[in-house]
C-alpha cells in the first residue's frame, strides 16, 4: 500500500537547514517513489528537473509511468542516461529541432516521427523494457479500439513512439498489431499504472497546471537558417505557440484543433486525478512554453526543479499543521 501523507508528518520543517534540500527527506531509509509524468510537448523538459530534484533530496524512484513527453523522460531515466540526454537536449538550438522534424509527403500525420526516435537510440541505446531496473510503463492509444494501452515489454524506444504520436503532428505508430497513438488522449497523467506499487509515495506532475502570468526567458530563441523548407515547419510550429500569441490571437486550423486536443486533455487529466489522488502534486504552467520550443530545456528544466521543491514543502506544511 501506498504511504499517503503521514508519510510527510514525521518531520517538520527546519529554518536551519539549508535551501533546496528538505529535512524529511533525511531519514535511514530512502522513500521509494512511484512517478507519474504527464504530457505535454516541450513542457515535459521540466521532469528532468522534477526528478533531479527527487534523486538529489534522497528519494528513490522505484516505478514510472509516463504518457507523450512523459514516457520519452521517464524511460530514458529508466536507462540512467537521463544527464545525457539532458546535456544534449540543452544543447540544442531551435535550428536543430526543425531538422529532427520528417515532414510527410501524404499521411495521417505531418511528421514521421521516425529521425528523432533513431536519433535518441543512437544517443542512449537500444533497450528492453523488462531489463530496465526501474519499472516502467508507456501509455498509448489504440487508434482502432480507442483503448488505453500499457507498454511494459519490448523495445523502449518503440514504446515510447507508440506514446509520443500525437494526431496531426505525427504518424500513428505499428506496433504489436495495433496503430497506436499518444497516450494523452485517453490518459494525459497515467497515474492508474502505479496503483498496485508497493511505494511510499505516489508523485504526479502534471503539465497542464494553471497558467503563469509571467513567462519564462525567451533563452536560446535563434533565428532559422535561411532555407524555405525549414522556414515552412517554422511557420507552422509558430502556430501551434498559443501562450505567445498577441492578445487577440488570430487562430488558423491547427490552432483550434490543437488548443481543442489540449482542452480535452485537461478535463481528462482532472477526472482521472480526481479518482486517483497523488501524495504529491507538482503542476507545472500550461502556457510555460509552446510544444515545440525544445531549445529552452535549460530554462524548463530549472523550472521543474523549482515547482517540485514549493510542492514538497506545501505537503509538509500541511501534515505537520494537521
Amino acid at each position: 500500500m501506498h504511504c499517503r501523507t503521514n508519510c510527510l508528518m514525521r518531520t517538520r520543517l527546519d529554518k536551519e537547514q539549508g535551501p533546496g534540500v528538505l529535512p524529511h527527506v533525511r531519514t535511514e531509509r530512502a522513500k521509494t517513489v512511484s512517478l507519474v509524468l504527464g504530457s505535454g510537448g516541450a513542457r515535459g523538459l521540466a521532469h528532468i528537473g522534477v526528478i533531479r530534484w527527487l534523486t538529489e533530496n534522497g528519494y528513490q524512484i522505484a516505478s514510472i509511468s509516463g504518457a507523450s513527453i512523459g514516457a520519452l523522460v521517464g524511460g530514458i531515466y529508466a536507462t540512467d542516461k537521463l544527464d545525457l540526454y539532458a546535456h544534449w537536449v540543452t544543447a540544442l538550438e531551435r535550428k536543430h529541432v526543425l531538422r529532427l522534424l520528417d515532414p510527410t509527403i501524404s499521411g495521417p500525420g505531418l511528421f514521421k516521427g521516425e529521425r528523432i526516435i533513431s536519433v535518441l537510440r543512437e544517443l542512449i541505446g537500444d533497450y528492453v523494457i523488462e531489463e530496465l531496473p526501474i519499472a516502467f510503463t508507456a501509455v498509448a492509444t489504440d487508434l482502432v479500439s480507442r483503448e488505453e494501452v500499457w507498454l511494459r515489454e519490448g523495445k523502449l524506444f518503440d514504446a515510447i513512439r507508440a506514446s509520443i504520436a500525437t494526431p496531426l503532428v505525427f504518424t500513428p505508430f505499428k506496433h504489436g498489431g495495433r496503430r497506436l497513438l499518444d497516450g494523452a488522449l485517453v490518459n494525459p497523467v497515467p497515474i492508474s499504472p502505479t496503483l498496485g506499487d508497493a511505494t511510499d509515495l505516489t508523485v504526479v506532475v502534471d503539465l497542464s497546471g494553471p497558467a503563469q502570468t509571467a513567462h519564462l526567458h525567451h533563452g536560446k530563441r535563434r533565428l532559422v537558417e535561411d532555407n524555405g523548407y525549414r522556414a515552412k515547419i517554422a511557420k507552422f510550429i509558430d502556430g501551434l505557440q498559443p501562450a505567445r500569441r498577441a492578445k487577440e490571437p488570430r487562430h488558423g486550423l491547427l490552432d483550434v484543433a490543437f488548443l481543442s486536443i489540449e482542452a480535452m486533455q485537461d478535463t481528462i487529466s482532472q477526472l482521472r486525478l480526481a479518482g486517483n489522488s497523488a501524495d504529491v502534486m507538482i503542476d507545472i504552467p500550461r502556457n510555460a512554453c509552446g510544444f515545440f520550443e525544445f531549445w529552452r530545456a535549460e530554462e524548463l528544466i530549472a523550472l521543474g526543479r523549482e515547482r517540485a521543491e514549493k510542492a514538497f514543502v506545501k505537503q509538509v506544511e500541511r501534515a505537520t499543521r494537521s
